[in-house]
């Protein structure tokens, strides 16, 4: 520090004490101080700071002034004092002048904390006290507390922008995610959250938020009208065991090779002569078959009411399955072993959009362990089922449950370990995951189509209406061949990062699971950076249409835009974060898997024809005027053998489904129609063959006849985008139908091919 400057400082401070002559402080009001603007090595002490770097004391109000240093009106009482009139003791002219170091005081904010005040012109000049330097062009001070110390600036997210306050200016829009309906995968969303640097509201809001959470179904909040959920409608539905294995039979009818994942399957009660008569047929084929049955209540969870059989005659003894609807399977009795113990694999799998379809999987999963060595299935071991079932909620309560930390050992561990593991023996792990893979897309697949009408009833096309995606579980089991297996899929996978510790007897603890929250939360985390809307909407603007100039970019978002502020933010955050769990399988294999996608073109002739919007049933009259613009009629086959065709199907699927709010041909029975009529009209083909022969008819005779009905070319295409759109890579699918007159005829055979097959 200069000399100079010191000297000047001192002089001041001796001038300006109360006891200094009073012709001591004019001569320092009539003669301003110059004062150097920094140090020799060109440094200025920070805005508001001394010479020494410590803080000048907070002035006082001004003898005269009203707190604040608001100047009084004429003769108002300020500190005991009437202030002075224009003409006592000042210029009239001049009543707002600048006061002077010999005054006693200098000026302070409104607040009272000690920052300058603006000056009176109004041009954001503050007021400077003798002795501070000039604040320096680009400086930006610290906060202050009352006391006048430096505050430090509060600690950001990545990607989160600095709060600015000037005008023009704004803050990137933070996503808001409503978890009031979260219930148990509460915790891993909030640390999701919290990630992500979102905002949460727990109790939700009367605003819209971006994403609502739901614990169970679509229906778990009312009057979504915007924003995007969690769950798909009707997926709940979907996902039964009925109309699962109803799903993967109509697939398996029409492309037997493809759908071998799955076991053949019986539905109770309605099959259960038929199954009792398809074993029998088998056994005496086969004298030294002897199977073992597992039976799985339609509607349970968690392995609850699941039981094992040696015989179909046990079914009725077991249990009454009028009262409860079941799924009864041929039983996988040479599954993989690790350690003795059976096992089953949890994969993550996230349904990301409906049309286009886009399925993800996450790369890591975990794998359930049971906690009794295991044995084939015999009548000793048969009811054990800490030995034959996998699930969590049974071997929990097992004495021989292994709570770990470890991923490699326990319980329950993750299914990266359970690859290494098999990977060090020599297993080639590549072909496990792309079997696993494909099981996974044609599993969707066999799933998409009546999703689809279930998604047109709750969100009618043109309507406002939120968007859907979804975290499903798929349970899968290797065999001792490394073929996956499909077990079943859970529309509602547990998302628990903790598990209950008994302490004494009757008294539970929730003790944080490391294996669960490891897999879990990056599921959950890496669900919602997919479903970003502010990345959707930053994706939207990069859209350039091909006409554009090159720079119309740079146009469309200028330097300091909030579009390039939230897109930089953006970029920022996913830098700072994890790499993403999630691996897109659609449309990456598209070309692989896009022919499967049949009974979603016959899902959209069926939405197309069901009249009135948000209807899941086909009347008579749909159905009629399904045959006659497809022109499916000719002298075999007329009007009023259409008629009883649709009556006959609608009344027997109506006794099979339990759900008769609405009446009319549900799209299982639209389908069993579809393959009657292309049976008859192409008897020669493959089954396949005849649907998609049918199909291409249908559609070639509505495009003729939206060609008729539209004056020009261009409403043409408008008019044939929803149909097309309903294609392969259209909308979405779900259980189909059961196809019971052309299934069963080769039942008893394909149960033969499939034990084969898994030996």
């Amino acid at each position: 520090m200069s000399a100079h400057y010191e000297r000047a400082i001192r002089d001041l401070k001796a001038r300006l004490k109360p006891g200094a002559p009073s012709g001591e402080r004019a001569r320092c009001r009539a003669v301003p101080m110059e004062v150097p603007r920094g140090e020799p090595g060109g440094h200025a002490p920070a805005p508001g700071e001394g010479l020494r770097g410590e803080r000048p004391p907070v002035p006082v109000e001004r003898l005269g002034q009203k707190p604040g240093g608001q100047t009084p009106a004429p003769g108002e009482v300020v500190h005991g004092k009437e202030a002075p009139v224009p003409g006592e003791g000042q210029d009239a002219g001049s009543p707002g002048r600048a006061p002077t170091p010999g005054d006693g005081s200098s000026e302070r904010s409104p607040a009272g904390d000690g920052t300058p005040q603006r000056s009176p012109a109004g041009d954001g000049t503050p007021q400077r006290s003798p002795g501070t330097l000039p604040a320096q062009p680009g400086s930006a001070p610290l906060p202050e507390n009352r006391r006048g110390a430096r505050v430090p600036a509060p600690r950001r997210c990545p990607g989160q922008r600095k709060e600015e306050t000037s005008r023009g200016s704004r803050r990137r829009r933070t996503v808001t995610v409503d978890s009031s309906k979260a219930k148990t995968s509460l915790e891993a969303l909030r640390t999701s959250i919290k990630e992500l640097c979102w905002k949460e509201f727990p109790f939700g809001r009367r605003q819209p938020c971006d994403i609502y959470w739901h614990a169970v179904s679509f229906h778990d909040s009312d009057n979504i009208c915007s924003g995007q959920v969690n769950k798909f409608p009707g997926m709940i539905e979907m996902v039964r065991k009925i109309t699962l294995s109803r799903a993967v039979r109509t697939m398996q009818e029409l492309f037997p090779e493809e759908y071998n994942f799955y076991p053949r399957s019986w539905i109770l009660p309605e099959e259960y002569h038929l199954f009792v008569a398809q074993v029998s047929m088998v056994k005496e084929r086969d004298p030294l078959w002897k199977p073992t049955f597992i039976v799985k209540p339609d509607g349970g969870s968690q392995g609850d009411g699941i039981y094992l059989i040696k015989d179909p005659a046990d079914i009725r003894v077991m249990g009454s399955i009028q009262s409860r609807p079941s799924v009864v399977q041929e039983y996988i009795s040479k599954p993989l072993l690790i350690d003795k113990l059976k096992f089953d694999i949890r994969l993550y799998v996230l349904l990301k959009s409906l049309e286009p379809l886009e399925i993800y999987i996450a790369k890591d999963g975990l794998s359930r362990f049971c906690t009794e060595p295991y044995q084939e299935p015999n009548h000793r071991n048969l009811h054990h089922v800490f030995m034959h079932l996998t699930n969590y909620s049974l071997n929990v309560h097992s004495g021989n449950f292994i709570h770990s930390d470890n991923v490699h050992t326990g319980s329950k561990r993750t299914l990266s370990s359970i690859l290494f593991r098999l990977s060090s023996k020599g297993v080639d792990i590549k072909k496990v995951w792309s079997d696993i893979i494909s099981l996974v897309i044609k599993t969707v697949i066999a799933l998409i189509p009546e999703l689809k009408v279930y998604y047109q009833s709750d969100i009618p096309p043109g309507k406002p209406g939120p968007t859907c995606f979804q975290i499903l579980g798929f349970d899968v089991l290797l065999m001792k061949n490394l073929k996956p297996v499909l077990l079943e899929v859970n529309a509602n996978p547990s998302m628990r990062i903790e598990h209950e510790q008994e302490l004494a007897p009757g008294v539970f603890e929730s003790v944080p699971s490391l294996v669960d929250e490891e897999v879990k939360t990056a599921v959950i985390r890496d669900t919602l950076r997919l479903v970003d809307p502010l990345k959707r909407r930053i994706h939207h603007n990069q859209l350039i249409p091909p006409e554009k100039p090159l720079d119309a970019k740079k146009e469309m978002q200028p330097v300091g835009s909030p579009e390039k502020s939230d897109q930089d933010a953006a970029v920022h955050l996913e830098s700072s974060l994890p790499s993403p769990c999630l691996k897109q399988v659609f449309p990456k294999y598209a070309k692989q898997f896009t022919y499967l996608r049949v009974v979603e073109r016959v899902a959209s002739l069926f939405i197309r024809f069901l009249g009135i919007k948000g209807m899941k049933k086909m009347g008579p009259t749909g159905f009629r005027m399904f045959i006659r613009n497809c022109k499916l009629t000719n002298s075999n086959f007329s009007m009023a053998s259409v008629d009883i065709l649709y009556i006959d199907i609608t009344r027997r699927w109506n006794s099979l489904v339990l759900d008769q709010r609405e009446s009319g041909m549900c799209l299982q029975a639209f389908v069993e129609a579809f393959l009657y009529l292309a049976q008859r009209k192409f008897k020669t083909l493959p089954v396949h063959e005849q649907v998609e022969s049918l199909i291409d008819l249908c559609e070639c005779h509505l495009e003729s006849l939206d060609e008729k009905r539209q004056p020009c070319t261009r409403a043409v295409v408008d008019r044939r985008a929803p149909l097309a759109g309903c294609h392969p890579d259209g909308l979405h699918v779900v259980p189909s139908s059961h196809v019971p007159l052309l299934n069963r005829t080769s039942t008893a055979n394909k149960l033969v091919d499939y034990r084969t097959q898994h030996s």
